[in-house]
């Protein structure tokens, strides 16, 4: 079992959302490699998430051998798939910054659906969370020309879409703490690979054509990659398991510092004063967000009563 009780402090299973975050922060560009090719974001995420399922499956089967059907491992799997494919996709299509500040507009969704599903009231921070969110929001999306302040093109819809979803992904790992660790990332990696093929056909791609063509030097770096998400997944949904809802974005924001330099460094991306502002906004929103005391429910947290192995 990945976790058999509940850690005495918050240090481990903070610094594993912290070790999750390096990892998202980077992860976008060994996709641009492999779209630079030749193979769609779709097909890519797919291979990867399907190598990370077989990968898991020989070590993991103790624990996933006695999963039970369940409606919230299905939801969780459907979350996770918008979460991770949007996120791919988003950070190919767009700049990469840009994509992940309105990914992380999180927070507002965290508040949200914290409510929903856990009982946690919104209180007069939580008001301030959201508020500040949409602010920051505004002023980096606001262009008078256009009108209201929209997201520009898919890649930042797909953006704003995968932080929604990884909302949902964050409060109902929480929401299942009666559920192990293991069987929920392995519902994560069923999930992307029953909505990729679908994602797939709905941008043209063609993945058995992509998959052919690719060069051996390409199959090394997905199946790295396929070994990395096994690990990130595991330590992410461990740290989120024992980390507050709202508090584990915060945590999480060190994905963007990452993600700022790499972008910068690797992608040659820079961002004006405005999304630098808006940007700082929906940051401190986050940071915030971290503060919300999750006592404040009309019930305790199914994660508080029992351990989730």
């Amino acid at each position: 079992m990945l976790a058999s009780r509940v850690p005495r402090s918050r240090r481990l299973p903070s610094a594993a959302l912290l070790c999750g975050g390096v990892v998202w922060g980077l992860i976008w560009y060994p996709y641009r490699v492999i779209e630079a090719a030749g193979m769609g974001g779709v097909t890519a995420t797919f291979i990867t998430y399907a190598i990370a399922f077989l990968l898991g499956l020989i070590p993991l089967w103790p624990v996933l051998r006695r999963t039970r059907p369940s409606l919230w491992l299905v939801a969780l799997a459907l979350a996770a798939a918008g979460t991770n494919l949007g996120y791919v996709l988003g950070a190919l299509d767009g700049e990469v910054m840009r994509v992940l500040l309105l990914f992380y507009l999180s927070p507002l969704w965290t508040v949200l659906l914290s409510r929903l599903l856990l009982g946690e009231r919104l209180s007069r921070v939580g008001a301030g969370v959201i508020a500040l969110s949409l602010a920051g929001a505004v002023v980096m999306l606001w262009r008078p020309e256009l009108g209201l302040p929209w997201p520009q093109g898919s890649a930042e819809w797909m953006g704003l879409g995968a932080g929604i979803c990884f909302a949902g992904v964050n409060v109902m790992v929480r929401r299942t703490a009666h559920i192990a660790i293991e069987q929920k990332v392995m519902a994560v990696f069923l999930g992307v690979i029953a909505v990729a093929p679908f994602a797939a056909w709905l941008r043209g791609e063609s993945p058995l054509s992509e998959i052919a063509a690719i060069s051996p030097e390409t199959w090394a770096v997905l199946i790295i990659l396929g070994g990395v998400l096994v690990v990130v997944n595991l330590v992410v949904q461990y740290g989120i398991t024992f980390v507050a809802a709202n508090a584990a974005i915060a945590l999480f924001l060190f994905e963007l510092v990452v993600a700022a330099l790499s972008s910068w460094w690797l992608a040659g991306e820079a961002m004006g004063v405005k999304e630098w502002v808006g940007g700082a906004m929906i940051i401190a929103a986050s940071l915030f967000s971290g503060h919300l005391e999750p006592a404040q429910t009309d019930r305790e947290p199914e994660s508080k009563a029992a351990s989730p192995t």
